[in-house]
């Protein structure tokens, strides 16, 4: 049994890398991340979390719920402090007030939870910065295992660093995945799921003024043919949040850049036939915006791991937004990687890495993957396409079901049945 403990890389210092690494320094396991960017950061707007999200972020560490709590945004109206959002009719062509009614509403034992990616990641910064985790300017562009059973890792800058591990949080573009697949599998690939997204943030006031305070300061899902948009409350009230989607035949111009320039008048016209409510929000984006291509990894990996390397959050299952819950798995994968890295079988000697992340493909990979397929899906759902069409009880029922699936899970659950895998594993090898 090696007496020295193994250490870890983490290659992304997003969300995913970030907790990761909070999480396993919190249980003292040698950890390094290796971000490219000269700093962490976050890009998107905002983001929303659900409970079984919340229930990783404590098992993660405290701080990391902490920081959630500290930058977290809800409904604005106690009555909607379990509305996770109100589904309303986007193309309703009503010119009365601006008030509407809701379609059907869907609950959430946590209600809405939006925050922006950046300052969330802000605050979780604040729980490492101290502990000289993280280096930067570190773009990974090869790696491999030594004959001494090392990882080497090549960056773009001409360094290399060696560790016992590599754990890949380096998002949908993810060098590890490529390492994993094989360069020449359609899973190495990220795809575009032909939908694109303008996100813009609305002084809240300016909302309340345009569309009414109950539409405004809590969550809304705005329906419509080919097109949805989402609303809800950021920076504790004084924001709106919104995301308009549009389904196009046309593919992706530029695969290299995940957004592109745009106007407002061209998010005008994209959504001409949609109610005044709707429009009266879009013509208060800024003028200047961008387009934000959504993409997901379409083609499943055979497994997250390979060896002595493996695959956590977007760089193994990146996923549309539509169900609210990329974020939130990512955090589900740190704790049950870091539940699963701190038992005492893991202790680096011959085959007890590779059986640890043998162990978190067993119990992550089925679960994210069902969330790749669901969102795309879900996505479809909101705009009328597929045999659903408008029948909205059944859009209510398929959505209910699916947000059950995603936050009645029991993470400590989850947790614990990684290591009973884990001690099979283990098993195999002794």
């Amino acid at each position: 049994m090696s007496s020295q403990k193994p250490t870890y890389a983490i290659i992304g210092g997003g969300i995913a890398g970030l907790t990761l690494g909070i999480a396993l320094n919190k249980r003292n396991i040698n950890v390094v991340i290796y971000e490219a960017a000269a700093h962490f950061g976050e890009i998107g707007a905002g983001v929303a979390f659900t409970a079984n999200a919340i229930e990783a972020m404590k098992i993660c560490d405290p701080g990391v719920y902490e920081a959630f709590q500290h930058v977290a945004t809800h409904n604005q109206w106690e009555s909607k402090k379990n509305v996770w959002f109100d589904f309303l009719d986007g193309m309703k062509m009503d010119q009365d007030s601006g008030h509407q009614e809701d379609l059907f509403s869907i609950s959430s034992p946590v209600g809405m939870n939006g925050v922006h990616r950046a300052a969330f990641l802000d605050e979780m910064v604040k729980l490492v910065e101290d502990q000289h985790l993280a280096h930067f300017g570190k773009r990974l562009i090869d790696c491999e295992e030594t004959e001494d059973g090392k990882i080497l890792m090549k960056f773009k800058d001409g360094t290399t660093a060696t560790a016992d591990a590599l754990i890949g949080c380096d998002g949908i573009k993810s060098v590890i995945r490529h390492k994993i697949a094989g360069s020449d599998s359609p899973a190495a690939e990220y795809v575009y799921t032909h939908k694109y997204a303008y996100r813009g943030l609305i002084d809240m006031d300016d909302a309340v003024a345009a569309i009414g305070e109950e539409r405004a300061k809590n969550a809304v899902m705005w329906l419509g043919t080919g097109r949805h948009v989402l609303t809800f409350p950021v920076n504790k009230g004084a924001t709106m949040n919104l995301v308009a989607f549009c389904t196009t035949e046309k593919d992706w111009p530029d695969y290299t850049k995940s957004t592109l320039p745009a106007h407002r008048e061209e998010a005008l016209k994209d959504f001409e036939g949609f109610g005044p409510n709707v429009m009266k929000l879009l013509e208060m984006v800024k003028p200047e915006l961008d387009i934000w291509g959504i993409f997901n990894l379409e083609h499943e990996l055979e497994a997250y791991n390979k060896g002595k390397f493996v695959v956590v959050g977007d760089a193994g299952h990146a996923t549309s937004p539509h169900h609210g819950s990329g974020a939130g798995f990512c955090i589900e994968d740190a704790a049950i990687m870091a539940t699963i890295l701190a038992d005492p079988s893991v202790t680096g000697s011959p085959g007890t890495i590779e059986a640890a992340f043998e162990a978190y493909n067993t119990e992550r990979k089925v679960r994210t993957q069902w969330l790749v397929q669901h969102s795309r899906r879900q996505g479809n759902l909101y705009e009328y396409l597929g045999e659903v069409g408008r029948d909205f009880n059944k859009i209510e029922q398929e959505i209910t079901a699916n947000n059950f699936y995603i936050e009645g899970t029991d993470v400590h659950g989850l947790c614990s049945k990684a290591i009973e895998t884990l001690q099979q594993e283990i098993r195999k090898i002794n």
